[in-house]
């Protein structure tokens, strides 16, 4: 049987750590690797790696943060080597059920495509919709979205179709997309990392991606990033380093793509992303807040 290479990035990731490699050993489907890259933790996530005594586990230490895209590369080229056919990109703030692996194997081959995602919920709300499906809206600088956002699972009815876009959350992938597309661009520190590449992948054209709302796991949203902070008047802001990554790297994935229509949507994000300084209450009224989103915006057209 064909091997998985499931690459995850932990940073961090001691309190949901333990249940992730727990669901991943339980599972039905038995023959792959796990490559763990850890960027460099300071708490006991790598305590807690040592306490799983596996000869499927491969773990890279970084000696610093080199970022989500970086180190996904770096378990991708360990699994390619090893001669994985299909690589598995994995979120470790997510728990799922023991058929995860072999029903997400067997959809990828019986809907012959060559990428596959399942249905994400909420964890903390398990009837709630995070992913069901998706794609890229123009209008709004070729941002992803995700169908059934926020939407009760029961009453949804996004069944399983072809799509334009997935979270690298959790997204089966053929080893022969990474030989035509090439890997995540490693500019992307973290976000827009996923929509880069599933953006080259839709460009190109060859491959398919694949939603199976038969597939379910569950999301630990927000658990790993902080995008979110509060001050002492318990109001709450977008982070500086939410702020600086979102808006730079969507100017570099435009300017990337190039166009007449993306080269004009930059400059109008120039105006839009001043004009959220002012009026959105999630975005802190100081002077630094002001440098620093105008400064995220010059670093992605010169990235």
């Amino acid at each position: 049987m064909e091997k998985i290479g499931i690459v995850t990035v932990t940073f961090n990731s001691a309190n949901v750590l333990r249940p992730f490699l727990n669901n991943l050993f339980d599972q039905t489907f038995s023959n792959f690797d796990l490559y763990v890259i850890d960027n460099n933790s300071n708490d006991a996530t790598t305590k807690i790696l040592d306490e799983f005594d596996d000869n499927r586990i491969v773990i890279i230490k970084n000696d610093k943060n080199i970022g989500v895209a970086a180190a996904n590369n770096v378990g991708v080229k360990k699994a390619l080597a090893n001669k994985c056919s299909h690589i598995l990109l994995l979120n470790n703030d997510i728990e799922f059920p023991n058929s995860l692996l072999n029903d997400m194997y067997y959809s990828i081959n019986n809907n012959n495509c060559s990428l596959l995602v399942p249905k994400i919920l909420y964890h903390s709300d398990k009837n709630i919709i995070w992913y069901a499906g998706g794609g890229f809206k123009k209008s709004n600088g070729y941002l992803p979205f995700h169908n059934g956002f926020n939407k009760n699972n029961k009453n949804s009815n996004y069944s399983s179709s072809l799509v334009e876009y997935a979270s690298t959350c959790c997204l089966l992938i053929n080893k022969n997309v990474f030989e035509d597309i090439g890997l995540m661009d490693e500019k992307y520190f973290v976000y827009f990392d996923d929509t880069d590449f599933l953006f080259r992948i839709k460009k190109h054209g060859k491959h398919q991606l694949f939603y199976d709302s038969n597939i379910t796991l569950f999301h630990k949203v927000g658990s790993l990033t902080k995008s979110l902070i509060q001050n002492d008047m318990k109001k709450t802001y977008r982070s500086d380093f939410f702020l600086s990554q979102n808006i730079r790297n969507h100017i570099y994935f435009l300017r990337k793509n190039g166009g007449l229509y993306c080269y004009l949507y930059c400059v109008f994000l120039f105006f839009k992303n001043n004009l959220r300084f002012f009026i959105s209450p999630r975005i802190k009224k100081d002077f630094s807040t002001f440098i620093l989103i105008n400064r995220s915006y010059f670093q992605g057209l010169f990235l």
